[in-house]
């Protein structure tokens, strides 16, 4: 067992960084790249790059590493808790394995790996609040044009593609009155928002496209027709006219809906990723795969309607595949990660390292 990248493990989910709040991270992981020979600086937008010259080679293109620094909430006070070979969070909090996880085993593999080509490493902000770092990474830090995104869960699988994601403010306006004395007067905004989300379509819509309804909120007195409601829809899929056309959609439906009790609404719409894929046979995959296999993993490519940093890379030409890092349950506080895939995933990095340097 690898007890340093464990320990390391366990010390970095104590470090709080909920999206928007990496900067104690950063900070950490810069001093960490440093003491390992890399130069590591910050962008504007306060992404981390660092850079690792060859080791055991000579004359071969750097690979690029990618994770991402942030986590979703609740995610301070984290307590680790090792019992059974397995990791987990005392309860009341998430892990941080996503994406703690592949950064404990990225750093652990550039300690040990013999071999390996130039390496560049991206540690985005604001992955899990709509991939907000590495869209705003700059990109003329880095000259890898292959690489691997470290933030699947499963080893057996690699992801090749996500889908075109949209998401859709939408703010109402009704008018107020007093509920018991003179209602006919007020105009529901609740009620406008309830008409205009019963009548989406929600749910898995087809087999590479969703839809959902996440927040909705309005009124400010149990007594008051409210004048006020806002909700937080989305829609996704892996074909990219699908999902503009359903952002369109359901445009349409809550603007008819909420017009139709005589409310006004203002709808904004995000598209903050577009569908992107690298072919099956690809480098990275290729080399993935065969990496896997040192490690006693014979993986899978996939697609997800999640979406992940490579979408981005992809689109600005950085051929990336997105490897497992063992974590379970993300986004839960039932969040944990078995130190046997950990190992394993360790494993797998130092193969990349050593095939890339062939």
């Amino acid at each position: 067992m690898s007890e340093r990248m464990i320990k390391q493990f366990m010390e970095m989910v104590r470090i709080p960084s909920e999206s928007g709040e990496e900067a104690e991270m950063i900070a950490y992981l810069k001093k960490e790249f440093e003491a390992l020979g890399g130069e590591a600086e910050t962008d504007d937008y306060g992404n981390l790059i660092a850079r690792f010259p060859a080791k055991g080679c000579e004359g071969k293109d750097p690979i690029l590493l990618s994770c991402h620094a942030d986590t979703v909430k609740p995610g301070v006070g984290i307590e680790p808790v090792l019992a059974d070979g397995v990791i987990r969070s005392k309860g009341d909090t998430i892990l941080a394995a996503d994406d703690k996880a592949g950064i404990a085993e990225m750093l652990e593999a550039l300690r040990i790996a013999e071999v390996r080509p130039p390496v560049e490493v991206a540690i985005s902000r604001q992955e899990e609040v709509g991939l907000l770092g590495v869209k705003n990474l700059d990109y003329s830090k880095l000259t890898a044009k292959k690489g691997f995104l470290l933030d699947n869960d499963t080893l057996d699988t690699i992801v090749i593609g996500g889908p075109s994601y949209f998401a859709i403010d939408v703010a109402i306006t009704g008018r107020a009155a007093h509920a018991g004395m003179e209602p006919e007067k007020g105009i529901s905004a609740i009620l406008a928002a309830s008409k205009a989300i019963s009548a989406l379509r929600l749910g898995r819509l087809d087999e590479e496209t969703t839809a959902n309804v996440g927040v909705i909120e309005g009124g400010i007195i149990r007594n008051g027709v409210p004048d006020r409601a806002s909700f937080l829809a989305e829609c996704r899929s892996l074909t990219h006219d699908k999902a503009d056309a359903l952002s369109k959609e359901m445009v349409e439906i809550i603007t008819r809906e909420v017009e139709s009790i005589g409310a006004t609404v203002e709808i904004t719409v995000n598209n903050l990723c577009k569908a992107v894929d690298i072919p099956d046979d690809s480098w990275t995959v290729e080399m993935a795969k065969k990496a896997l296999r040192v490690a006693g993993v014979e993986a899978t490519t996939t697609f997800i309607t999640g979406f992940t940093d490579a979408s981005i890379y992809n689109n600005e030409g950085i051929e990336m595949a997105v490897v497992g890092i063992g974590a379970r349950l993300e986004h839960s506080t039932e969040e944990h990660i078995h130190i046997e895939d950990m190992e394993k995933a360790l494993t797998m990095v130092v193969e990349l390292l050593r095939l890339s340097a062939e």
